[in-house]
């Protein structure tokens, strides 16, 4: 049956704390609003201002591993009531790369279907590519990766983004844009907006900065072909409502660049650095060319590999906050194969697999392979690895999904059917 005929109901028996955990973190967006337009203009300033000379470039990585290494939530961006533009602009080398790197915020891997997901959430195919805060102010404008180093540094027709006679605007101003570049072409791929001409949108919900990211780039000239003063092309990805239609269009409509899964944002949610379960990636083989993590070869190994971070008392954790613990070294064996605490060490889950109760991880068959590679910025994350796992093992489909949004029409149907016959 094609996929915009189903119309069985669907309910996937929860594999995690994934739901609590999003409406944890609506509750503390809600309570907790930091200074966000104190921050943005941070970020700007230091963009700019970290020293370059010093920086080293960041070793070859496959191309799955350029998008499933995720900044763990832990690392979050220091207040800037302690870190200032003086002190920040002193950082060099590895210091101003870890810096940068936890300024991102990174979706989690979709292991249980959101409620209310036709409702509340929107969804995009996500391009292919490099992920990278694309920063213009002071007439320039640099692009800086996941782990914090410079992409480019390019003039483009962002605000305050190129040195030129007619420029308009406070010469301060600044904007900053989470973007995917796409090799292929060559072009910048907006996903979200941070921060326009010095506006701060981090406490601006999802729905809001996607309708003022629409209205306003195309405005500045920046989705115009390369120019002198435009060295790269920037796009807007197509963002639909996550009910049938839109999920369909998603799923399966045409895009100008390779679709590597699907984006899902909730709508209500701010812009919150770190890994969030307000933002979610799924993918199958159908759209996306990296389904099952590979190894340094390009090849899907016979059994799920999985990194970890080796902690005080030789914990074996993800890089969530708070920490998922998959297991525990001794000292023995730390010493014999040199391991110490802050260590990326790669395992292979065994046939044991993972064991969980009420959607916490009560014990993982973990088969020691060595350090991982150095270019690594943390350990996976607990979704990514369940998404992994899910894979192998009872996969969340995209019939699933439809089967939710469908689910969810139906009983709004209802609900209108009654209120109409009374």
């Amino acid at each position: 049956m094609a996929p915009h005929d189903l119309r069985r109901p669907f309910k996937r028996p929860l594999i995690s704390d994934q739901e609590k955990r999003r409406q944890q973190s609506l509750l503390r967006q809600a309570q907790n609003r930091r200074d966000a337009q104190n921050h943005a203009r941070f970020l700007a300033s230091t963009a700019l201002s970290l020293e370059q000379p010093h920086e080293l470039e960041p070793e070859p990585v496959s191309a799955p591993e350029l998008h499933d290494e995720l900044i763990p939530d832990s690392e979050a961006p220091e207040s800037p009531k302690e870190l200032d533009v003086v002190e920040a602009s002193k950082l060099k080398g590895a210091e101003a790369r870890k810096w940068f790197a936890k300024q991102l915020m990174h979706p989690e891997w979709m292991i249980d279907i959101p409620e209310n997901l036709s409702q509340d959430w929107f969804v995009f195919a996500r391009p292919s590519g490099k992920r990278c805060f694309v920063v213009s102010c002071n007439g320039t404008t640099i692009s800086r990766l996941r782990n914090g180093s410079i992409l480019h540094r390019f003039p483009s027709e962002l605000p305050n983004g190129a040195r030129r006679k007619d420029s308009s605007g406070p010469a301060q101003s600044y904007s900053i844009l989470d973007c995917i570049f796409h090799e292929v072409d060559q072009t910048y791929y907006v996903i979200d907006m941070v921060c326009w001409r010095g506006y701060s949108l981090y406490d601006c919900a999802a729905e809001f900065r996607f309708f003022w990211l629409n209205s306003k780039l195309a405005e500045t000239g920046a989705c115009e072909p390369p120019s002198h003063y435009h060295k790269y092309r920037f796009s807007l990805v197509p963002v639909y409502c996550c009910d049938q239609s839109g999920l369909c269009a998603a799923y399966t409509g045409s895009v100008p660049y390779v679709k590597d899964g699907l984006l899902f944002y909730n709508k209500h949610a701010h812009y919150q650095t770190g890994i969030t379960p307000l933002a979610l990636v799924w993918k199958d083989e159908n759209c996306s060319q990296y389904v099952m993590d590979t190894d340094s070869k390009g090849q899907v190994p016979n059994h799920q590999q999985v990194v970890l971070e080796l902690q005080e008392g030789g914990k074996l954790c993800t890089s969530d906050d708070p920490p998922v613990v998959f297991g525990c070294l001794d000292g023995g064996f730390m010493h014999e194969s040199e391991l110490h605490s802050g260590c990326l060490v790669r395992f292979a889950i065994g046939e044991g697999g993972l064991v969980l109760v009420d959607g916490k991880l009560e014990k993982a068959d973990l088969n020691y392979l060595g350090k991982a590679n150095r270019a690594r910025a943390s350990a996976d994350s607990f979704s990514k690895v369940m998404f992994q796992y899910s894979v192998r093992h009872s996969p969340l489909r995209i019939d699933d999904l439809l089967g939710s949004v469908n689910s969810a029409a139906d009983e709004s149907n209802k609900v209108c059917d009654i209120e109409m016959d009374g």
